[in-house]
């Protein structure tokens, strides 16, 4: 077909019948084979999902005619190179990330007060669920008084947030909000939110189309173990579409993955993910979609898929998706959804050609890897990093190799005799267990396995170690139910694992504070000790401030490792203690079988307790309900809150926007290196009292202990911008000690990158930003380049970018630019004194065209680089010149009243 194909005489309209009803379907098989792109079967199912939403928006002006040819004409290996508009049928938000969006959708509202707009009309475009899940911190842990005493505090320390979310609920159309102490985002999503498949009208008529779903965590891909077609984007992004602005999507390369064969026994969905997370990483997926098919898929249930699928932002893929097939309807009727939605899942899938069969014909992929399950090994993955895999019998040693430097520092043996006499905590003692949401708790095999390990673990005497900070934090009030079903929740709770609350805890760095004892005696004799969680993030700095060693696993390796008590210790050799007899005791022991697992779930795990758990699931306690945080069209800005401030993005903006310009006589604000991640930018944890944003805390006359953390305040520009580059761990190649410091030039006066930011900005002076490869890789983090832009740094000059990051930096009208191959900072011999001017941006900017770095040296000598313009589709070009996303959505909204 010609991009010039007349439309208006093409219609790609269907019906299906289902549940005893008729609906319209814009029919991919109609538009792919009637048209001459050839059968519907050669196209891998996620771009089917994609071609038809093109399909479906293309009546309204959303998508055009060569969108649809450049999506229906891909081949492996001649992609061509276009970006394609994508509008979700809903998006996801967290209270992270979503507070901000809420704040910014509030600051849009103002904004449009001021210039004589109505704010009652900036609504959400689409249906926007909000899931309070990231906010609850493990203060106290390992007793049954835990969940309450946690949520109390949650409510205390963010009643402001809160306040603001329940006014939000009210206030916009579109938008609803899930209370806190529900569940995990990606859990609810998963067990309630998502349809597979939705329902609407189109002329008139009843219209059948897919549940695709956009999200401000990383980890929304975890719904794509349902067929749902969805991932992760900035919080800037998000409120874009929200706002009716389609999602700009570069077509992307599909990798196949065929799975083989089985899990063999003993091994868990948690080994499978981390084994395709080392192997798709080092494969280099990123941006890519990741498909995954083969017989082996047959064994795999739908909550191991959605593990699979939840680290793809891990392995790098835009999405890790699983098609609809008997599995996804087998867990539909068991999660308690209605039986005419099944049927239209089904009925619709089937005809649109998006289910998938054993006899179903492989589709064509731009590249497929062969995984075998039965070469999946017990693993654990760290200490710093997700893909970095190890084998249970190579931790020990990897921990000493990693290690090895600052272990010569830490205490000789029995210098903690005050915490444990007859041992003592030393380098590689496990001071945090977490069974915590997100990758794991979503799964019965391994939440039911973890508690018949514990059960079998306690009938031989063994306890978890007195110095191990043990939590669980189940993804949803579905699992605890079941959990004490079977029996299996005591078992767990005399080892420590009672629950904690619901929500994201130890994997966002809401571990909560160690026993001050023992933290006393880490800081004294500098030890380097460990946590093992089932989450899907161990970045540095990450889990607990004074953890340096950070590894993923199974729930049941978490409940091992409180047992040992540490990760020098070979598990599948060495016992993890003696029982009540005096006899070793083996982790072979004392795991549980697979017929085990599969009894105790198919027992337990059952429709009613999803319809049980979900009964009222926005309507909340008493505390939600008694939250007062006003009413009316237009927040009211508290200039005394802490927590939510008016940002100043749109306090001077300009009727039209100015022409893009060159950047000159910049100076360096910092060098970073490889893999700085959105946390290294942007942390979430916890708030020193000797930061820019703890003096500005106690500025305000709020101590330390009422600090929170840097996610908790989100909603408040004044902390965010002092947290930016504020990570204790991140390196900055200016100067020698870690943390967020640089220096100012042309002094060299050594200070908080903050403190050096406002000296600039009040010179006039624009910063740049110089990285390595894979900057931005992590949680998809708004914060990172909103602080980023109030800095003042102008462009961000990398070896490479992480997808969502790098999206996120255009929407807050920061430049990304790329180095040419073999060229970075530390080939340049940049040491931070020089100036540097960025020519090429002046005037009409294109996709991919070059920009010219000129580095001016203190000794007077320059040199020029060419770089390559980040800006990867017209879309992105238009937003940079409105200096964002939001600036273009408020101007478009003002011109149209």
């Amino acid at each position: 077909m010609a991009a010039t194909t007349d439309f208006t005489r093409f219609n790609p309209q269907t019906t299906i019948q289902a549940g005893g009803k008729h609906y319209t379907v814009f029919s991919v098989k109609m538009a792919l084979e009637q048209l001459g792109y050839g059968p519907i079967e050669r196209l891998p199912f996620s771009l089917r999902v994609l071609l038809e939403n093109l399909l479906r928006h293309h009546p309204q002006g959303l998508a055009s005619g060569q969108d649809i040819d450049n999506l229906a004409s891909w081949r492996p290996g001649s992609i061509r190179p276009a970006a394609v508009p994508f509008m979700p049928s809903r998006v996801i938000l967290q209270d992270f990330t979503g507070v901000p969006a809420l704040v910014d959708l509030a600051a849009l509202r103002s904004a449009l007060a001021r210039h004589g707009g109505d704010p009652g009309t900036m609504n959400p475009f689409i249906p926007a669920d909000l899931v309070i899940d990231h906010s609850i911190q493990v203060d106290r842990y390992a007793c049954r008084e835990a969940f309450g005493i946690n949520v109390g505090l949650e409510m205390e320390r963010n009643h402001e947030r809160y306040a603001m979310l329940h006014w939000g609920q009210r206030a916009f159309d579109n938008f609803r909000v899930v209370p806190p102490g529900t569940g995990i985002v990606h859990q609810v999503n998963l067990e309630y939110l998502a349809s597979v498949v939705r329902t609407g009208v189109a002329d008139g008529l009843p219209l059948a189309y897919p549940d695709t779903v956009l999200g401000t965590d990383s980890h929304t891909t975890m719904i794509n173990g349902l067929g749902v077609m969805g991932w992760g984007v900035g919080g800037i992004e998000a409120e874009a579409v929200l706002l009716g602005q389609p999602y700009s999507l570069q077509i992307p390369e599909v990798v196949g993955v065929r799975l083989g064969g089985a899990l063999r026994p003993g091994t868990t969905a948690t080994d499978l993910v981390l084994t395709l997370t080392c192997f798709l990483r080092n494969q280099g997926v990123v941006g890519r979609f990741v498909e995954f098919f083969g017989p082996g898929l047959q064994g795999l249930s739908l909550p191991d898929r959605a593990t699979i699928a939840n680290m793809a932002p891990e392995y790098g893929a835009t999405m890790g998706f699983f098609p609809v097939d008997a599995e996804t309807l087998r867990y539909l009727r068991a999660s308690g959804r209605p039986a005419d939605q099944v049927d239209l899942v089904e009925s619709y899938c089937r005809e649109q050609g998006f289910f998938f069969a054993p006899e179903t014909r492989e589709p064509d992929y731009s590249v497929v890897y062969d995984i075998a399950l039965e070469e999946v090994v017990p693993s654990l993955a760290g200490p710093r990093r997700p893909q970095d895999l190890l084998s249970l019998d190579a931790v020990r040693e990897n921990f000493s190799t990693q290690f090895a430097a600052k272990l010569n520092q830490g205490a000789v043996p029995g210098a903690a005799d005050t915490v444990q006499p007859d041992k003592g905590l030393t380098n590689g003692s496990v001071v945090i267990a977490a069974i915590t949401s997100c990758t794991n708790t979503s799964n019965p095999d391994v939440m039911i396995g973890a508690g018949l390990l514990a059960r079998k673990a306690r009938a031989r005497g063994l306890g978890s170690k007195p110095w191990v900070k043990t939590s669980m934090a189940p993804g949803s009030r579905v699992v605890t139910r079941y959990l004490e079903k079977s029996g299996l929740l005591p078992d767990l709770e005399a080892l420590g694992f009672h629950v904690v609350g619901y929500g994201c805890t130890t994997c966002i760095g809401n571990s909560g504070p160690l026993d001050a004892a023992i933290a006393e005696v880490i800081k004294e004799h500098k030890l380097v000790v460990a946590a093992v969680l089932s989450g899907n993030r161990n970045f540095e700095a990450r889990i607990h401030p004074q953890v340096q060693a950070n590894y993923l696993g199974s729930p049941l390796l978490v409940v091992a490792y409180a047992l040992t008590g540490t990760v020098l210790v070979d598990l599948e050799n060495d016992p993890l203690g003696v029982d009540t007899l005096g006899a070793p005791v083996y982790l072979r022991d004392i795991w549980p079988t697979a017929e085990e697992i599969r009894t105790a779930v198919a027992q337990t795990v059952t429709p009613e307790l999803f319809a049980a758990s979900y009964a009222a699931v926005f309507s909340g306690d008493e505390q939600w309900n008694a939250l007062q945080g006003g009413s009316g069209d237009l927040y009211q800005w508290d200039p005394d809150s802490s927590y939510i401030r008016e940002p100043p993005f749109f306090q001077d903006l300009t009727p039209k926007p100015k022409p893009p310009a060159d950047i000159v006589r910049a100076r360096i604000l910092a060098l970073f290196g490889d893999s700085i991640t959105t946390d290294h930018i942007s942390p979430a944890g916890s708030i020193g009292p000797q930061t820019p944003a703890g003096r500005y805390l106690q500025e305000l006359g709020i101590t330390p202990d009422n600090f929170n953390s840097y996610g908790s305040r989100r909603g408040n520009h004044e902390v965010m911008m002092r947290g930016t580059f504020a990570n204790i761990r991140i390196r900055n190649r200016m100067v020698e000690q870690e943390g967020g410091l640089t220096r100012l030039m042309p002094e060299g006066t050594e200070m908080p990158i903050y403190d050096a930011a406002m000296r600039y900005l009040a010179t006039g002076t624009p910063l740049i930003v110089f990285a390595g490869k894979d900057y931005g890789t992590g949680s998809s983090r708004d914060w990172a380049a909103k602080g980023t832009m109030l800095l003042g740094v102008k462009a961000v000059i990398a070896v490479s970018f992480e997808r969502i990051h790098r999206s996120n930096l255009v929407g807050m009208g920061v430049l990304p630019l790329q180095f040419p191959e073999g060229t970075d900072s530390v080939s340049l011999a940049l040491d931070g004194s020089e100036t540097v001017d960025l020519t090429g941006i002046n005037g009409t900017l294109q996709v991919g065209q070059p920009v010219s770095l000129r580095i001016n040296r203190a000794n007077g000598t320059s040199e020029v680089v060419a770089l390559h313009l980040r800006l990867d589709n017209d879309m992105e070009i238009e937003y940079y010149c409105h200096g964002g996303i939001l600036n273009k959505v408020l101007r478009q909204r003002l011109a149209a009243q």
